[in-house]
């Protein structure tokens, strides 16, 4: 039996907006973007050779919409590995509507830091050793 994680789920205020956040910082692509018939919108980005990804939902509702950039209750939503932790780094630093929480902690097997999408869900950064 071969088991995977496709995808993480992810309230977000604006579509658009979310997605515009990870192609420019993490470079995903858009793997899926369809409209039902009733307006539902199911956006999916991420690594398209993997099928792994984020997936939005726009937030509908006065519950959702308190929980968007506080899904887990102020702990990390999502962690991103990357080769390039560096130029990340450097790229959302530039960003004026982006955060860095954490600055960049060096270990003896991983880098790492935090920072916060535009709608507050906090990622963990790491690049492994």
């Amino acid at each position: 039996m071969k088991n995977f994680i496709g995808r993480t789920i992810l309230l977000v205020n604006d579509y658009e907006r979310a997605a515009a956040f990870y192609e420019r910082h993490f470079e995903f692509e858009r793997i899926f973007d369809q409209t039902t018939d009733t307006g539902q919108r199911f956006l999916q980005l991420g690594d398209r050779d993997r099928n792994v990804g984020i997936w939005f939902l726009e937030a509908q509702g006065r519950e959702q919409k308190e929980r968007v950039g506080n899904q887990t209750a102020g702990q990390p939503t999502v962690v991103i590995y990357t080769d390039s932790l560096g130029e990340i780094h450097k790229s959302l630093a530039a960003d004026s509507e982006a955060r860095i929480k954490i600055e960049p902690v060096k270990g003896p097997e991983f880098d790492f830091f935090h920072c916060l999408d535009y709608d507050g869900n906090e990622i963990v950064v790491v690049q492994l050793k």
